[in-house]
């Protein structure tokens, strides 16, 4: 029984996948069970932006995994305090909390959010507005947090206190602020909804309302931060500073990781056993995105992504001039979507037949998130394997 029948017989049939056993990665490259290689548009969903299987990662993770791997946060390890510090200086923020995984980190957010209020005193203040289309993950407060009805299919009563408004629509986020509301969440570039950015007017325009509101601003850059878009955090691209951000995927390059960053007054909403995690910030993890965060956030590498976003970009802009099947190019840096006018699942399955690894997102986009190191003239191969197919 191979690993495709194996996988179908004893997992949960929750993932409907694309019929591929990958056994290797390298670089922004992967073979599949019979020896046929790939390139990779789509970097296991944003998480392996410096490739498959870099070596200073690598070399990073033996180096950890022969020292120590697992003592709990009772203690103190130099590795997560190396992470911590290193966050902290390249951000706005002045604490970290460490977790597993993006939903974990998001859920750290939403409690940190309401519990700040709560130590104050402000009870009635607890209410979390999010965006339509958003995606902030599969746990109850998470994909209560989500702003798309087909996450939440099965999973009734949903939590209370989240309301949703549409993106990049300052009036209707006016109109839903009341006196109830501690937090407003959002992605700077909506992933899962359809590589949706902010408009930078607007972005601006609900951090102006959060502070004459008193309320707490969230980012959740999970799938945009950490060098996707061409700066280090995506905020960044539109000097708005959130009260929290949330990051993982990328952070680890593949191993589990999220975190939560806050400035110090946010902060304040937690304390000693307010909350917890057995496995967040292991030193595994934290030496392996100790060095993620070393390579991304040099002004060179950062430099390369954002030129390299600009030039794939230009060429699905081109490829949305000469066909009448593309509707639309948006994103920003190396997390692009094309729309098209419909059926995405036939050009991922086409593109995948060619040697090509992207995914489709809201039924008509696709959705391409390479490794950062992607050279040029993949970006040309996959452009011509797109253009004949359009």
């Amino acid at each position: 029984m191979d690993s495709i029948q194996k996988t179908d017989n004893f997992v949960f049939q929750t993932y409907l996948r694309q019929g591929k056993a990958f056994v290797k990665g390298e670089g922004s490259y992967l073979w599949d069970e019979e020896g046929k290689k790939y390139t990779d548009f789509l970097a296991g969903i944003a998480v392996c932006s410096l490739g498959h299987c870099h070596p200073k990662i690598t070399a990073a993770i033996i180096r950890q995994a022969s020292t120590l791997v697992h003592v709990s946060n009772l203690f103190y390890t130099l590795p997560q305090a190396d992470l911590a510090s290193k966050l902290c200086e390249k951000s706005f923020s002045d604490r970290v909390f460490f977790a597993n995984s993006g939903a974990e980190a998001n859920e750290a957010a939403i409690k940190l959010a309401r519990r700040y209020f709560q130590k104050k005193g402000e009870k009635n203040r607890y209410k979390i507005i999010t965006m339509l289309q958003s995606f902030h993950g599969r746990t109850m407060a998470t994909l209560t947090a989500t702003g798309q009805d087909k996450i939440k299919e099965g999973f009734y009563p949903l939590l209370e206190g989240f309301s949703y408004v549409p993106f990049n629509d300052i009036d209707a986020l006016k109109h839903e602020m009341d006196e109830t509301v501690c937090a407003v969440m959002l992605e700077p570039v909506q992933g899962e909804g359809g590589i949706i950015p902010a408009d930078p007017a607007y972005l601006k325009a609900v951090r102006d309302l959060c502070d004459q509101k008193g309320v707490l601003l969230i980012f959740d850059e999970i799938q945009c931060g950490m060098g996707r878009c061409g700066t280090l955090f995506a905020h960044q691209l539109y000097d708005v500073t959130p009260d929290i951000m949330t990051l993982a995927k990328a952070l680890g390059n593949g191993l589990p990781i999220g975190a939560m960053l806050a400035t110090a007054d946010a902060a304040q909403g937690f304390d000693f056993g307010s909350h917890a995690t057995t496995f967040g910030g292991t030193p595994l993890a934290t030496a392996a995105a100790l060095e993620v965060v070393t390579i991304i956030s040099e002004d060179s590498f950062l430099d390369q992504v954002r030129e390299k976003g600009r030039y794939f970009k230009e060429k699905l802009e081109a490829l949305n001039e000469k066909h009448s099947r593309v509707l639309a190019v948006r994103g920003k840096g190396l997390l692009l979507g094309l729309e098209v006018d419909k059926d995405a699942g036939f050009f991922v399955k086409a593109l995948m037949e060619k040697g090509f690894i992207i995914n489709g997102i809201q039924d008509k986009v696709l959705r391409f998130a390479p490794p950062l190191i992607i050279e040029k003239k993949e970006i040309d191969r996959l452009i011509s394997a797109l253009d004949s197919l359009l």
